[in-house]
């Protein structure tokens, strides 16, 4: 069964590894609202989405999850104060991402004009054995 994880890029900036397609990761999954990521991603995108990558606080009360990723798409898109709001912070504007095909993911990506890097779309199947990637040895 293929699942469809988000990876925050700052989670991999902080202090996560660099990862391939053909990887074979362990990673702590938290299920996610998907309708949580429908400005990010759109609507039907974020339908997709199953779970988060998550090694900051919550990951102690799930086991990690042995997956081989199978596909990684940067996700892009830009960021603006609501114009009714009373703070000033940036959301994202609903209609203005970008997904972008990648071979590998290091919470990095190329400046993209009028957006901003925000995470990845992994594709990825749970697997019980084989290879381990790069993501998954030093942890």
């Amino acid at each position: 069964m293929t699942l469809t994880i988000w990876v925050d890029d700052w989670q991999i900036q902080c202090c996560g590894e660099k990862f391939t397609s053909g990887d074979v990761v362990s990673w702590h999954l938290l299920k996610v609202d998907p309708e949580d990521y429908a400005d990010l991603v759109g609507g039907d995108r974020a339908a997709e989405i199953d779970f988060c990558e998550e090694h900051h606080g919550q990951e102690g009360e799930h086991a990690p999850t042995r997956l081989q990723v199978l596909t990684i798409t940067e996700v892009h898109c830009r960021y603006e104060v609501p114009s009714d709001s009373t703070w000033n912070v940036r959301h994202p504007v609903p209609g203005t991402t970008e997904l972008v095909p990648a071979r590998e993911a290091d919470g990095r990506a190329a400046i993209r004009p009028h957006v901003s890097f925000t995470g990845y779309l992994v594709t990825a199947e749970r697997t019980a054995g084989g290879q381990e990637g790069r993501a998954s040895r030093d942890q």
